[in-house]
Parts: C-alpha cells; structure tokens; sequence
C-alpha cells in the first residue's frame, strides 16, 4: 500500500481514501491523474489509492 500526502500528483485517475494516524478510513475523493491531491484537515492525515 503506497502512501500519498496532501499535494502529491496522482500517478493514476481513481479514488482516493483519507487515512488518519491510526490507519482508520475517514473519507476518499475522486483524482484525476496529474491533479493533485487536496489538502486534509491535520497534517496526520494521508491517501491511499482504492483498488
């Protein structure tokens, strides 16, 4: 599982999930590849790409 910060380019178009610290799923956004991921409510918080 790669993990991905606010800002990043998403290498591939997809879903998004919004992990926190303790690896739990709070919500996911659609990105299109070459976007860049959008900023998360803490610092904590990271993306994984949905399958």
């Amino acid at each position: 599982m790669q993990k991905f910060n606010p800002g990043d380019i998403a290498p591939r178009s997809g879903r998004y999930s919004i992990v926190d610290g303790n690896g739990s799923h709070l919500d996911s956004v659609e990105v299109q590849k070459g976007n860049r991921l959008p900023p998360t409510q803490s610092s904590e918080y990271y993306y994984v790409l949905e399958d």
